[in-house]
């Protein structure tokens, strides 16, 4: 009995480290915590896939319907200290002095919330409440963040944070037909899955190509070397308009 206690810890130990396991387990927290909002006020609708504009797909974690507005929530099961702008494209994970990047969790969350307002036919951005959840194994050092709609807190705050907003922006009708519509969207399989994290790093495969050329991914411009307040740094020749900016890696 001994033994096969020490086989099931390790196994789950090993499991506990891959990324995807790691953000499974993230995610069925909240899940569980969403689960204790008051059922009368909030609809919660977890882990779900919408196809957006030229069949891309967009993988939500977490989405709450309420009088208050559309709380949409990407949840992040990260370790170490957290380095981000709500501007730039990638955000810095620190660990014990070895730096990595990662896609900026806001701008993922955008498109989330677009995916969402094309389904429900609802282009209202004050309606919609973008919430970044890290778990408290992270350390939110230094966050740059302007935008009254969009939150980055501890997956132990995230309750708090829902409930705080107390200004009624849908009637119960409008909730209503909506958490109806949600109602016929399903889990991912898990062949699914696996095409959208595809589809994802083709992408952004396919945009390091084109940087890569002196190419702006964003409009098609020419990248040319510039020179701002922290330095020299490439971006897209075709500013104002647009503001695209080579982000570079750890």
């Amino acid at each position: 009995m001994l033994i096969t206690i020490i086989i099931i810890a390790v196994v789950l130990a090993i499991l506990s480290r891959n990324p995807n396991i790691k953000g499974l387990i993230g995610e069925t927290k909240v899940s569980m915590m969403l689960a204790k909002l008051d059922k009368e006020k909030y609809s919660v609708k977890n882990d779900f896939m919408l196809y957006t504009k030229g069949r891309k797909t967009s993988q939500i974690d977490h989405v709450i319907i309420s009088v208050y507005g559309i709380f949409v929530i990407e949840t992040k099961n990260y370790k170490g200290w957290i380095f981000g702008s709500e501007r730039n494209k990638y955000w810095t994970q620190t660990i014990y002095k070895k730096k990595s990047n990662f896609y900026n969790p806001i701008h993922q969350n955008y498109g989330h919330i677009k995916a969402i307002q094309g389904f429900l036919e609802n282009e209202d951005d004050a309606i919609f409440h973008s919430i970044i959840a890290f778990s408290p194994s992270a350390t939110i050092k230094e966050m740059d963040v302007k935008s009254s709609n969009v939150q980055v807190v501890y997956t132990t705050d995230l309750l708090k944070t829902i409930q705080g907003y107390t200004k009624p922006v849908l009637t119960e009708q409008q909730v209503k037909r909506m958490v109806t519509r949600l109602s016929f969207v399903h889990k991912p399989d898990k062949n699914k899955r696996k095409e959208h994290v595809s589809k994802i790093r083709s992408t952004l495969q396919v945009e390091q190509q084109k940087v890569n050329s002196n190419t702006c991914p964003k409009c098609g411009g020419a990248l040319v070397q510039r020179s701002g307040k922290y330095g020299s740094f490439k971006g897209c020749s075709n500013y104002p308009s647009c503001r695209f900016i080579e982000k570079k890696q750890a």
